[in-house]
């Protein structure tokens, strides 16, 4: 029997994979998540899981951040993005940074039950062709690099910094003590190389959906 793991923000488009997955699967073990933090706990407590069908915005995660960190502490975990964004950049830049497979939310329950069944064979999904689509540019692979060496702690306070909130708003949302989100900035930082907390937000921007323009001066 199969363990799938869901991360969607949307309880509507949880019940609608699962009931995909049940009609197209039959028996399938399946635990769900709603946000980023509860995402990191149900993978560390299901490591036999099979397969991640992964949204990329939800609470604490917006873009392949997320992505890029599950597939560097869970690198046997496949993991495939299903997304309402469907541009052919997109998708090509999730293939670049460690998914396993990309299915547009608007596909029907038979292309997705073929797609779960690619991944799970070990086979590399894709919608379409993507032709001459460029990937991720050597920028944003260097910063994907330097996000791979954040905690998921940390991931959550800088992504928590880049939605505006200050410290003690992070302190609270994470219920720790303000010592320690500044403990944690001090690590994100020197981890990034930024030289403050703007830089650092900027640099995580590059794996969002839309990246902020970077200065010509950044290294």
């Amino acid at each position: 029997m199969p363990i799938l793991l869901i991360a969607d923000d949307h309880p509507l488009f949880r019940e609608a994979l699962k009931g995909a997955v049940a009609r197209g699967l039959g028996a399938a073990e399946i635990h769900e998540a709603a946000d980023a933090a509860s995402l990191f706990t149900l993978v560390e407590t299901h490591p036999e899981a099979d397969l991640l069908l992964l949204d990329l915005h939800m609470p604490g995660a917006e873009g392949f951040g997320t992505l890029v960190q599950l597939r560097s502490q869970h690198p046997q975990l496949p993991v495939m993005v299903v997304s309402a964004h469907e541009q052919p950049s997109v998708i090509r830049r999730a293939l670049d940074h460690g998914a396993a497979g990309f299915i547009p939310k608007s596909s029907d329950s038979e292309t997705l039950i073929q797609a779960i069944r690619s991944v799970l064979d070990g086979d590399l999904w894709l919608p379409a062709d993507l032709g001459d689509t460029p990937g991720v540019s050597p920028r944003e692979a260097d910063i994907a690099d330097r996000i791979r060496e954040l905690t998921p702690q940390q991931l959550r306070v800088l992504n928590m910094l880049a939605e505006g909130l200050l410290n003690k708003q992070i302190a609270y949302e994470l219920s720790v003590s303000e010592a320690t989100v500044k403990a944690h900035m001090t690590a994100v930082l020197r981890k990034l190389g930024a030289s403050n907390r703007t830089q650092a937000v900027v640099l995580a921007s590059q794996l969002t959906l839309k990246p902020q323009p970077l200065p010509p001066d950044d290294a």
